[in-house]
């Protein structure tokens, strides 16, 4: 993969961009018609110093905002949007030598720039209060409340938030641009991981490996990287980097993405290491095959729940034929066997939020959730796909001592061979996570696509 394939979505699909912009503008004027308002103000996020210290945590702009401005990580900044008006962003950027301000977008480095009035704040202050009824959007409703007193402004109505997020459910072009770009990105890391997993590396020499390879910074990556190596792979949100490369090296995990202009990819991989069994080898082989099968099955129309059920009947068959488990695999499911065995959902929404909004709530005008079916509380998208949604599909076996044991201490625990299940334990578990569009007749792999290799 070479520089030349790593682009800014906002130059190589300015075209998409503005479109998305446009159908922004379109959709916010119609809930601003049912909500009775005649302006929405989005905040783009401030950030939030550690108690006691003279130091901010790792910021991220907010999600409604970043889906119009794509400058993650502004803070203190404003859009205001009216029916019929160009929206008008409140950029801040202050005057500082102890940090680089941002950067004034403009027409020329910015096409974007061209679809707002740009108000440029050198110092944190409110935007100039629209017209008639506002609705505010962002924490900072909550944290400050005299800002919606000074706005006289309704504070993240409910009803208009679940129907702004139900417009981040189906990517337009450009989303699907940023997605695609931050799938390409990760992918180096991976390689990088797995290269310097495969020369004798520790958990941080990887990480470190990683974020050189996908050139991020570690506050810029979209989630905790999760790195783990041998027993460590069974912790499913591991959140340690070892500086020591342990003796025998019997498998990897990595769960990493990137992020651009906000959008996330989401991509695990697990790798067989010198000292793996050849059962463990099996098992990566038939969860990579098995989630190739799901796959296979994307389209418009299919619920996602039936999909995470048919995961769990494949990996219980999976169980079966390597012998970890005799009993056929819908008795695995329905006595909670393959859940013990894989305890997370198949996967979820992804976007400018990693886990994205709206996975359970089918229908935003009445806010009805969908709960996942009984025994899977994990799952967390629970609707019928539908054309560019974009998803993870991520199944897993793992070796979890707190979740087996009571299996072990129960009749289940008959027909679990124990040797086999304690011989797969150093090599803690696999997962093989993919980025998919959903599209009119399938699916687009974002992860799997030539350019990443892999």
């Amino acid at each position: 993969m070479s520089d030349s394939q790593l682009n800014d979505p906002t130059l190589t699909h300015a075209a998409a961009h503005r479109a998305h912009l446009a159908a922004l503008q379109s959709g916010y004027e119609v809930a601003m018609q049912q909500h009775d308002l005649d302006a929405i103000v989005l905040h783009s996020g401030k950030p939030k110093r550690h108690f006691a210290d003279d130091q901010d945590a790792s910021f991220k702009s907010h999600a409604h905002f970043l889906h119009w401005v794509p400058m993650a990580g502004l803070s203190d900044s404003w859009l205001v949007i009216r029916p019929g008006e160009r929206p008008t962003l409140y950029l801040y950027a202050p005057d500082d030598f102890w940090h680089l301000s941002p950067s004034l977008p403009t027409p020329d480095t910015a096409p974007w720039a061209e679809q707002f009035e740009i108000v440029h704040l050198r110092k944190p202050t409110l935007p100039e209060r629209p017209e008639g009824r506002v609705a505010l959007l962002g924490e900072i409703a909550e944290l400050q409340p005299q800002v919606v007193s000074e706005l006289e402004a309704l504070p993240n109505p409910v009803g208009l938030v679940r129907q702004l997020d139900e417009g981040r459910v189906c990517k337009s072009e450009f989303e699907i641009a940023c997605l695609e770009e931050a799938s390409l990105r990760a992918a180096r890391g991976h390689l990088a991981a797995r290269r310097t997993f495969m020369e004798g590396g520790a958990e941080l020499d990887i990480q470190l490996a990683y974020l050189g390879a996908s050139r991020q910074r570690e506050s810029d990556v979209p989630y905790g990287n999760i790195v783990g190596l041998n027993a460590h792979a069974a912790v499913l949100h591991y959140q340690h980097y070892g500086l020591q490369a342990p003796a025998a090296r019997h498998s990897l995990l990595v769960d990493a993405g990137a992020s651009v202009h906000g959008y996330a990819s989401d991509i695990t991989r697990s790798w067989a290491g010198d000292d793996a069994l050849p059962l463990y080898r099996a098992l990566v082989e038939g969860v990579e095959a098995l989630q190739k099968r799901l796959i296979a099955r994307l389209a418009p129309g299919v619920d996602y729940v039936d999909l995470h059920l048919e995961m769990h009947r494949e990996l219980g068959e999976l169980l079966r034929e390597l012998g970890v488990v005799s009993l056929p695999a819908e008795e695995q499911v329905a006595q909670g066997i393959t859940a013990a065995f894989c305890p997370h959902g198949l996967g979820h929404l992804l976007g400018l939020q990693v886990h994205d909004v709206a996975g359970r709530i089918p229908d935003h005008t009445t806010g009805d959730i969908r709960h996942p079916p009984q025994g899977h509380p994990m799952l967390r998208l629970t609707r019928v796909l539908e054309t560019g949604m974009a998803i993870t599909i991520e199944p897993g076996c793992y070796i979890i001592p707190m979740l087996l044991e009571p299996l072990r201490n129960d009749a289940r625990g008959e027909h679990i061979d124990w040797k086999l299940v304690e011989a797969l334990a150093p090599h803690g578990g696999v997962r093989i996570e993919d980025n998919l569009v959903i599209t009119a007749d399938g699916a687009f792999n974002l992860t799997r696509s030539p350019a990443t290799g892999l």
